[in-house]
């Protein structure tokens, strides 16, 4: 097995600049990709991991309705179609359901769900002209079993898994590949809004989601990046519109 299985590859993470993102775009780096960073704006976050990965920035906004000009850049940039996609980028915020805001439940749903949608079909063509490719998508455990005060975002990664289902049984004839990852709780900035909701701080929140997991801590980002990795190789042209499930232990064959 090569130690570089990626070479040769472009690949494009969104929501790149930290956390799952960040952690997927080294990875692929250093299995050999070329990988476009995207964020939704320049900044120090964003040029770190750039400057880590030897890859390049890709501003852009994965719910603008025409995401597929950032595609259209990346692709004439690059001089070749993009042959990894990872999407990562997401958005969330907590409220019981009584009191959520309609707005902001659809803005989840947009950006998580549609934003993806609009993604994958911007790629499709590159793809097909080079004769396959892989989509790797982040869903979440919340996705699988639910979670309350976050009605938009679970629905939202609930779609996503059908989604993931639906377009591998499309697509595979094809030779792209549909996969996704449901991480459960991952050590990343988006647990802020988590503890923010509960009211105790950051260290508490780590604290209680440990308590729950069988493996006694929650989840690295390193870890949903090596299984974004795998699902990122041509050479696994067999595994089609699963959800791999990186929680510790804590949900078990449920998708």
């Amino acid at each position: 097995m090569s130690d570089k299985p990626l070479r040769g590859r472009l690949a494009l993470v969104t929501g790149g600049a930290q956390g799952i993102g960040a952690a997927i775009a080294r990875r692929l780096a250093s299995d050999g990709a070329d990988v476009g960073v995207n964020d939704l704006r320049d900044g120090d976050a964003l040029a770190e991991v750039v400057a880590e990965t030897g890859g390049f920035p890709v501003i852009g906004d994965i719910t603008d309705p025409d995401v597929a000009a950032m595609v259209d850049a990346v692709e004439t940039d690059r001089r070749r179609p993009v042959d990894i996609l990872v999407c990562n980028a997401a958005y969330m915020t907590m409220a019981p359901f009584d009191d959520d805001d309609e707005d902001d439940w659809w803005k989840v749903v947009d950006t998580n769900l549609a934003g993806t949608f609009r993604l994958i079909q911007a790629v499709l063509p590159g793809m097909r002209r080079a004769g396959g490719g892989n989509v790797v998508v982040i869903a979440s455990e919340w996705g699988v079993i639910g979670w309350p005060g976050a009605s938009a975002y679970s629905a939202s990664k609930a779609g996503l898994i059908a989604l993931t289902k639906t377009l591998g049984r499309e697509l595979a004839r094809e030779n792209i590949t549909v996969n996704a990852i449901a991480p459960g709780v991952v050590d990343t900035p988006q647990l802020l809004v988590d503890a923010e909701a509960a009211g105790v701080s950051l260290a508490e929140m780590h604290r209680r989601y440990g308590a729950d997991i069988p493996m006694g801590r929650i989840g690295r980002p390193g870890e949903i990046a090596s299984a974004a990795a795998l699902l990122a190789r041509a050479d696994v042209g067999a595994l089609v519109g699963q959800t791999l499930q990186i929680n510790g232990g804590s949900t078990r064959c449920r998708v």
